[in-house]
């Protein structure tokens, strides 16, 4: 993926891989990272999503990318998509973790429209829904700079068993006016 400019920072998203186990670590290990999706996870369980992660996936089923640092190579983040239905419809849902040392520079933002743009050139679904909790303004914003639709406030269920008040943001990949570039608006 080409790199993306955003404010002061430049990424671009790679194929997650073997190695990036430490990243994921630090993204869903840690408390502070994951106050807003139902906690950290156990070591077991990231070592399973890792294992999820490196597969190479079926074409049209989604991708898991780590979110790298363009000037110094460092992974900073995840983002990825994957297959549900949702009320009914098939679509993508789409997540994203930025390191707390680089978030609020745009990165997010800038990241997750590559993986929209990848989503988009597969042409397997037509929506994308993003779930952030409404506790999280940093998450809610970027479905806004994005160009995201709000749906509705729904309660949903992630991890689970764990329930949360979340928002329900819509993208549409097959809109012409719906073209992420990574750029903050």
């Amino acid at each position: 993926m080409r790199p993306v400019r955003d404010r002061e920072n430049e990424v671009h998203i790679d194929p997650w891989g073997q190695g990036d186990l430490p990243l994921l670590e630090k993204l869903l290990g840690d408390p502070a990272m994951t106050q807003h999706i139902g906690g950290p996870e156990t070591p077991e369980k990231l070592t399973a999503r890792q294992a999820r992660y490196e597969r190479t996936p079926e074409p049209g089923t989604g991708r898991q990318f780590k979110i790298v640092h363009s000037a110094t190579g460092e992974g900073v983040g995840w983002v990825g998509y994957w297959q549900r239905t949702w009320r009914d419809e098939p679509s993508y849902e789409i997540g994203w973790s930025v390191l707390i040392a680089f978030q609020g520079l745009g990165i997010g933002s800038s990241a997750t429209a590559q993986a929209l743009a990848v989503a988009r050139s597969e042409g397997t679904h037509r929506f994308v829904h993003a779930f952030p909790s409404v506790a999280n303004p940093a998450s809610n914003g970027i479905c806004r700079t994005l160009g995201f639709t709000f749906v509705e406030e729904v309660r949903f269920e992630h991890p689970p068993g764990t329930f949360s008040q979340c928002n329900d943001w819509r993208f549409d990949l097959f809109a012409e006016s719906s073209q992420p570039d990574g750029r903050l608006r």
